[in-house]
């Protein structure tokens, strides 16, 4: 429970029990591609970054994909059954050739591709569908790209490489099998459920399809005996990944990409953490800093409901990339005492602001209008703040409610904030002396003061900066 990183295969369920358990967890890794096995949702409330090695399987995936289109054309498997059985069918095993025949790919990723090309080798016609590769793309590795409704009656041979989402669960069902050529056989090594197992079942008796490789189930190990025990159907344990070369390079690879992350180089293969892919550099840690204390600010000053929308702007020619970090982190600010005890971060914060009703948008404007050559704006309800990071790593407040401040205020330093005339901030200041607490600086700006002091003002010291008259409010941020 102590571990701050936690490597999986396949077998291993990282469930919420274990995520929950993991009190310092900060990364899941599986090596390999699917995540079935651990539980994103939980992972993400809990900010753990989930990352998978998307490329380490690729090549023993395809090659098995190829493997199976094969075995269908030529019954191999069946007749090798039939051997050991001490039977001889030659007349019962009359095979295809796959010179001439069309494969339609749905998945263009990196195993789709891949088979592509392998199976253009064979004289195979090459199309597919992919909603993220464009046609262009698709030209690049010879394939023909179709859309959905128009590459089914194409096909003689199916093979789909998506991952198992809404979108993509039963892809290949009643509705699909009769738009097919009479005779189509499907390949699945992606992922369970993306083809209907009871449609196919009916496919297969009617002979719409003519037969299935099946890598992978609905259930593992699968339920539907009858469709696995059908004569056309060739079943096999989910080894898409099961070479000794695929099962060493995905081991590597994601103990590599724990150590990039660790030492700040990339984020590869993370499935719940985009915004943190361009906040690993210690320049754009400084910046997320700065977010999450202007977050905390506004919060402090105007409460959380005040906060329902929030713009934020990243100034100037260094900050071209905040956009993409920035409203996690301010989210993480203003949500940090609202967080019903999780700590918040870049990988959490989002989703735990949506269940809150509050959006954080964030736009790039090339030019600082200020004397500072990049600043942070942060602005909710007519109210905008800023700030920006000296020396590459020192957060400030510049900016309150509007007002530029004459000096900057250290944002990640114990900032006592108040409202109220100037006259008040020598009172701040001589009541915390009087409690040992020392002022480094102070400034502010249109009645609200901010003053950089030496530890935390205790609640009592507080009150008694309150009870100064036309002091309207006084706090820690």
């Amino acid at each position: 429970m102590h571990y701050d990183g936690l490597i999986v295969r396949s077998a291993t369920k990282a469930t919420a029990e274990v995520i929950n358990a993991g009190k310092n967890l900060k990364i899941i890794g599986r090596a390999g591609t699917g995540v079935d096995n651990i539980d994103i949702p939980a992972a993400t409330e809990r900010g753990v970054i989930v990352m998978n090695t998307p490329g380490g399987n690729t090549l023993s995936a395809a090659e098995h994909t190829c493997t199976l289109m094969a075995c269908l054309a030529r019954q191999v498997p069946q007749a090798a059954a039939s051997m050991r059985e001490g039977r001889w069918d030659r007349k019962k095993f009359m095979g295809i050739e796959l010179l001439g025949k069309t494969l339609g790919i749905i998945g263009l990723g990196r195993i789709g591709r891949e088979v592509a090309t392998r199976m253009q080798s064979f004289g195979v016609r090459t199309i597919g569908f992919d909603p993220i590769v464009p046609a262009e793309a698709a030209k690049e590795f010879d394939v023909e790209f179709f859309e959905l409704n128009d590459l089914w009656p194409e096909c003689d041979f199916i093979t789909v490489h998506t991952p198992l989402i809404p979108q993509t669960k039963g892809l290949l069902g009643d509705a699909t099998f009769a738009k097919c050529k009479k005779g189509v056989r499907v390949i699945n090594c992606a992922r369970g459920g993306i083809i209907d197992e009871a449609a196919l079942l009916r496919a297969l008796q009617s002979g719409q399809c003519a037969g299935a490789a099946l890598d992978v189930f609905e259930q593992e190990p699968p339920q539907n005996t009858e469709l696995i025990q059908h004569p056309n159907v060739i079943p096999v344990c989910h080894l898409g990944a099961s070479t000794v070369e695929a099962q060493s390079r995905v081991a590597v690879e994601i103990a590599e990409q724990f150590v990039d992350f660790n030492e700040g180089r990339s984020l590869f293969g993370a499935i719940n953490a985009h915004a943190m892919v361009k906040a690993l550099s210690p320049s754009a840690k400084s910046l997320v800093k700065l977010g999450e204390r202007l977050g905390r600010l506004i919060e402090v000053l105007y409460g959380l409901e005040a906060c329902k929308e929030i713009s934020i702007v990243a100034n100037g020619p260094d900050y071209s990339e905040a956009p993409s970090f920035l409203p996690a982190a301010v989210l993480s600010g203003v949500l940090a005492s609202n967080s019903s005890g999780l700590t918040l971060n870049l990988v959490n914060a989002p989703d735990f602001a949506k269940k809150k009703g509050i959006t954080a948008k964030a736009t790039h404007c090339a030019t600082a209008e200020s004397s500072y050559r990049n600043t942070i704006t942060v602005s909710v309800g007519g109210h905008t703040f800023g700030g920006t990071v000296i020396g590459g790593s020192s957060p400030m407040f510049t900016e309150l409610d509007g007002n530029q401040l004459h000096s900057p205020i250290n944002a990640v330093g114990n900032v006592v904030i108040g409202r109220g005339p100037a006259l008040s901030a020598p009172k701040f200041i001589n009541i915390m002396a009087e409690h040992g607490i020392f002022t480094y600086a102070c400034s502010g700006g249109g009645g609200i003061g901010m003053l950089d002091v030496s530890e935390i003002v205790p609640e009592d010291v507080l009150n008694k900066m309150r009870s100064i008259p036309e002091v309207t409010f006084a706090s820690m941020v």
